[in-house]
């Protein structure tokens, strides 16, 4: 059994760096540790929580309840053909090192995804993407405890219902499953995704012309790095917002009073909007207040510079939220989980 910490603070173990408690917090290194700690009849009648990286987390207030920090860790090899590679890891594993170390076995697919923070057992359950890449594109299946059976089961790509920054774990599912390891599908022979974003323009100051699946990471964490805070150095989740989607012709309707309002395509006459250049179109890009505020790089990032609360963090997101319904008429929905 795994050692049990009462009044145990978080502060370590979010990026924003909010100071919180958890009534009890342990940590898990494998899959019999969990199954023992779920199992505690102690623990049976409070809620729990799960903790990866702590990277798409707002505390707003104390844990009542038991925190569980996953450090299920392992990389395997499944099975291998002359196309790819199926590797199963632990869901602990820290997701920027697996992208590198993907590369480092001259495999791909997830070299887009390079520097998002957080852990592999977060991926999924959001469907992280970036730059043309989702989670999705390369999943296979994933195990996870179920909370109410203690019973391991096993999802592939359909029952994980992937949509935008979305899974059955986001909604149905939420706080009822314990992912413990994910099953990707990597490429042997790659088909890059450059066109998005300023990868192109990135390789080609680098002077690069025909890229490996390592210089694109490497472009891609240099653009992250140039808008992106590091945690390390300044709390923050990361992209706060999603990029709303909304139909062709209330894109259009905005374009006749805001002719400079970007938008991407999506099938279904859907476009997307840069949630960032809504925000800074409402004048939050670079904003202070006290000790929180909007960053100065990258308007869709919310940041704590220093002994900031959650609560003032989460009433920020919603001042930001109403300003762009009043102005744009579109919902910004919340990325981050608040607690």
């Amino acid at each position: 059994m795994p050692q049990i910490i009462e009044r145990a603070s978080l502060k370590e173990y979010n990026t924003f760096g909010i100071e919180t408690k958890a009534q009890y917090f342990t940590e898990v290194n494998n899959v019999e540790e969990l199954m023992s700690v779920l199992r505690d009849e102690q623990f049976a009648s409070i809620p729990t929580m799960i903790l990866g990286g702590g990277s798409n987390l707002l505390f707003t207030q104390d844990f009542q309840g038991l925190v569980i920090k996953n450090n299920i860790t392992g990389i395997n090899k499944v099975s291998e053909d002359e196309h790819a590679v199926l590797l199963k890891v632990g869901a602990g594993e820290n997701w920027h090192e697996f992208v590198l170390y993907a590369i480092d076995q001259s495999l791909g697919g997830i070299e887009n995804l390079s520097l998002i923070p957080g852990t592999v057992g977060a991926a999924p359950m959001q469907n992280i993407g970036a730059y043309g890449v989702e989670i999705k594109d390369v999943f296979e299946s994933l195990e996870a405890v179920n909370k109410e059976t203690l019973e391991i089961e096993i999802f592939d790509v359909e029952d994980c219902k992937f949509g935008y920054r979305q899974s059955v774990f986001k909604n149905v599912l939420k706080d009822k499953y314990i992912i413990t390891s994910v099953s990707f599908r990597l490429t042997k022979q790659h088909t890059l995704n450059t066109s998005y974003g300023a990868i192109e323009e990135t390789l080609s100051d680098e002077g690069v012309s025909d890229p490996t699946i390592r210089e694109v990471s490497n472009a891609v964490i240099k653009i992250r790095q140039s808008k992106l805070p590091d945690p390390k150095e300044i709390g923050n989740a990361g992209s706060f917002f999603k990029n709303p989607v909304i139909s062709s012709i209330a894109h259009e309707g905005l374009k006749a009073e805001f002719p400079d309002i970007p938008g991407y395509e999506l099938p279904g006459d859907e476009v997307k909007v840069p949630a960032a250049w809504l925000i800074q179109n409402c004048g939050w890009k670079g904003k202070r207040l006290g000790d929180i505020g909007v960053h100065k790089n990258q308007a869709l990032v919310l940041v704590n510079y220093g002994g900031g609360k959650g609560a003032d963090l989460k009433q920020l997101a919603q001042d930001i939220q109403q300003s762009v319904a009043d102005k744009f008429g579109i919902e910004l929905e919340m990325e981050v989980n608040v607690i």
